[in-house]
């Protein structure tokens, strides 16, 4: 029976320790279209590993020529030289080409944020797959819940006199212990801004070209890459919305006050929805557990819930949904089509 692929797996396999029948599970198992999420993201969190792994391809391969063939397979708009990073990274870019020629996968979305972000010596790396939440211990008793498929990266240690700072990647709800000396504590996004802290509680996410912070509680302050983006201070209750225009370059759609359920209720196992559209709700579903959703029947795209259901298992999600808001969710592997329920 083949292995469960897990991140320790996958870390074995980068690093060149995994045995033969584990390395090849493991690329057996990145040829699988639904698994290209998930591998994609925790390639990010090796990419400072690259120089030291094994070959994956012998003879001198033509990179040119398998970054071309990939981009034609992948239908990118572009050529891939035009997405080639600055020659100083190009030995490990091409031993990434390489290794995702071989598993039938590559890099995509928002690794390239981090190919200009690199990890620094000694960093702790956490991600979470679909459908998984995982809680985080960070060294000065502050804790990090991810939602899934999201990551997040620290310092192995803080330098005193310094900011506690934290890279996030995906969604987190985030418990900060407040510090004597007041020492910060900052949250960095590939969405072009960052949360600053003192003690507080709060939810931040970055979804595609969306970012959004949420305050329970305490006081933050988000400050944007973009200088010409005002800081926004936030208070409990309030929500800040953006959007990019450009790479990190986000413009505030929404700054308002809300009710903070619907956005951290994924930390206690519950999706709230409030006056929800069936689109926010595929896109949700779609975000945390990688499904595909199509909405077969239009009337449901004007159709607003509101419902509290159980996340902890997909099936019993998907069970609920149907009873609660009356729909027909037929699932297939990771494509889900919601239908409405004949009456």
């Amino acid at each position: 029976m083949d292995p469960a692929i897990t991140l320790e797996l996958f870390t074995a396999y980068v690093q060149g320790t995994a045995s033969a029948a584990q390395a090849a599970s493991v690329r057996a198992w990145l040829a699988q279209p639904a698994s290209q999420p998930v591998a994609q993201l925790w390639m990010r969190l090796h990419w400072d590993e690259l120089d030291a792994a094994p070959a994956l391809v012998v003879d001198a391969p033509d990179y040119e020529a398998l970054l071309t063939t990939l981009h034609e397979q992948l239908h990118f708009s572009q050529p891939y030289r035009s997405l080639a990073p600055a020659a100083p990274v190009a030995p490990r870019w091409r031993r990434w080409a390489a290794a995702a020629a071989v598993a039938g996968t590559l890099l995509g979305g928002g690794s390239w944020w981090l190919l200009t972000h690199q990890a620094a010596p000694a960093t702790q790396r956490y991600a979470t797959a679909y459908g998984q939440t995982r809680t985080v211990r960070l060294p000065d008793g502050s804790s990090v819940m991810l939602n899934g498929h999201s990551a997040l990266r620290y310092p192995a240690a803080w330098a005193a006199g310094q900011p506690r700072e934290v890279w996030l990647d995906g969604e987190g709800y985030f418990a900060v212990q407040h510090q004597a000396d007041n020492q910060r504590f900052v949250v960095h996004t590939a969405a072009g801004f960052n949360v600053e802290v003192l003690g507080t509680q709060f939810t931040v996410s970055r979804r595609r070209d969306q970012g959004r912070v949420v305050l329970l509680s305490g006081k933050v302050r988000v400050h944007f890459d973009n200088r010409q983006q005002p800081d926004v201070i936030l208070k409990p209750g309030e929500l800040v919305e953006t959007r990019e225009v450009q790479p990190a370059q986000p413009v505030v759609t929404a700054y308002r006050a809300v009710r903070t359920a619907p956005y951290a209720s994924w930390k206690d196992a519950q999706l709230v929805l409030d006056e929800t559209t069936i689109a926010e709700l595929a896109t949700r579903l779609h975000d945390t557990y990688g499904l595909v959703v199509e909405v077969a029947t239009p009337e449901l795209n004007r159709r607003r819930v509101t419902g509290t259901v159980p996340v902890r298992d997909l099936t019993v999600l998907l069970q609920s949904l149907e009873e609660i808001f009356h729909l027909q969710a037929t699932r297939q592997g990771n494509h889900l089509t919601l239908t409405e329920k004949a009456k």
